[in-house]
């Protein structure tokens, strides 16, 4: 009984507080300035297309048959500019297929929450969906033979076809009790898939969550915490997952003012990383101190033989401590952390000195030593996140060098993922998968490189007539 009362009690003054940011939304000041993420390159499309037989330069390799897909934030109804955060517009997934040397189809679908379906005058479809945001706008992942469109911070899973048509709000067959994230790692030697999730109205606690090769939930551990961190992703070594308890936390000033996105810098949380044992129980986790930074993203991490963890990560120096719009950053670059549990000490080491994010690495290496990372250039200098640089970074970290990719005046990468030719070869064996922007005549292009000729020609090239905003994340689902 005692549950019970507590969850009303929760309920009823989650309902008074989301009254008074209601109330106080409308009275926000009117921005002075364009929304950077309504605008520009971030502009939202107000149309679904599918488009067939597309146009493409070069060759693509038979081998390569899947789906390419990726998800962001793409408003269906206008929102307000003085309210709006790009963390929060509904997501939409964009597909390209792949099959038999050709790009048969492009589609992009909004994901059916209530936004979408006022707007298409649709039905909502069935299945238990997120209290107060119900389209999974971040990432987009193939579990078990199947579609998922997902989010942090209290979200649920939206279960979608092959031709991204949405089939139902669906927490992994009813298999998944708490929240989940934008973010599971896939352990390709257990055969397991984990994650680190967090939900704002339950500030004390953090949850390991791990699916098996159904894509069902076999265990949710939670983990005490304070002040309501943000954790937006994990990385997992052969014993352990790792928490990033980072100063970005849960903010009820920023909440009862009436902003869509209530998280901030929090100079007084303590900044650590926790090394919780990956069948252990929440209290067994061991945390560790590192200087205060934030991180949306890790590449891979391991363990050494002297029993420590080494993990690489695209570091900002403080986030979300000015811009109420977007995630900012003085600075962000590319370290690697070297963990040590038993003297209490994390090291962090300069790999790449240039603002950057979204690094990805061949997952086959995951929890295993590895060799290259790779990596999105942002802009130099402090402000707003912007996906307006040109360049592609590759981090050789055997050589401690780095290569750099320039698309061209105009032309903006996105995250690009690393593709296997086979289940087994090289690290570089493959090829690289990722969405560029051109600017100059508001088109986009699937870019195919060959991992193994990073700086060479494009293996091939798919042209979509339009402008494919940025987005977050995406991932290549192999038939």
């Amino acid at each position: 009984m005692a549950s019970n009362v507590e969850t009303l009690i929760r309920s009823a003054v989650t309902k008074g507080i989301g009254k008074v940011a209601d109330f106080n939304r409308k009275r926000l000041p009117r921005p002075t300035d364009a929304h950077p993420y309504l605008t520009g390159i971030h502009k939202p499309m107000t149309e679904e297309f599918t488009l067939e037989e597309l146009r493409v330069e070069g060759e693509i390799p038979t081998a390569l048959s899947g789906r390419y897909l990726r998800n962001g934030p793409n408003p269906a109804l206008p929102p307000d500019p003085a309210s709006y955060h790009w963390f929060t517009g509904a997501g939409m997934v964009h597909g390209i297929r792949i099959e038999g040397g050709a790009a048969l189809w492009y589609r992009n679908r909004w994901v059916r929450g209530a936004e979408a379906c006022a707007k298409l005058g649709e039905e909502i479809p069935p299945g238990p969906r997120a209290e107060g945001f119900d389209a999974p706008n971040t990432n987009v992942v193939g579990l078990a033979g199947r579609t998922f469109a997902i989010v942090e911070a209290g979200g649920k899973p939206v279960e979608m076809s092959d031709t991204l048509d949405t089939i139902a709000h669906n927490p992994f067959d009813g298999t998944l009790a708490g929240p989940y994230t934008a973010h599971p790692h896939h352990d390709p030697f257990a055969g397991e898939t984990h994650a680190i999730t967090y939900q704002g109205e339950q500030p004390n606690k953090v949850w390991h969550v791990v699916l098996d090769a159904n894509a069902h939930v076999i265990r949710e551990e939670a983990v005490a915490v304070a002040d309501g961190p943000s954790i937006h992703d994990c990385a997992i070594t052969q014993n352990y997952v790792l928490v990033f308890d980072l100063p970005v936390t849960f903010s009820m000033k920023s909440l009862l003012a009436g902003y869509r996105f209530p998280y901030a810098w929090n100079e007084a949380h303590p900044a650590r990383v926790g090394l919780l044992p990956r069948t252990g129980a929440g209290s067994e986790i061991v945390w560790v101190p590192v200087d205060p930074c934030y991180v949306f993203h890790p590449a891979n991490a391991f363990e050494t033989a002297d029993g420590k963890v080494i993990v690489d990560v695209a570091a900002h120096e403080t986030m979300f401590a000015e811009s109420k719009r977007g995630p900012d950053s003085p600075r962000s670059r590319m370290e690697r952390w070297t963990i040590d549990p038993a003297a209490g000490t994390t090291t962090r080491a300069v790999i790449h000195d240039h603002n950057q994010e979204f690094p990805r690495y061949d997952e086959r290496r995951t929890t295993r030593p590895y060799r290259y990372v790779y990596s999105v250039a942002l802009p130099d200098g402090p402000g707003e996140l912007a996906i307006a640089d040109t360049r592609l970074f590759r981090h050789d970290l055997e050589r401690g060098i780095t290569e750099t990719r320039d698309f061209g005046p105009g032309r903006h990468p996105g995250e690009f993922v690393f593709v296997p030719r086979a289940t087994e070869g090289a690290e570089d064996d493959g090829w690289l998968v990722g969405l560029v922007v051109d600017r100059n005549d508001e088109t986009t292009d699937l870019m195919i490189l060959n991992a193994d000729d990073f700086m060479g020609p494009p293996q091939a090239v798919v042209h979509l007539p339009h402008r494919v905003p940025p987005g977050f994340h995406g991932n290549w689902v192999a038939d």
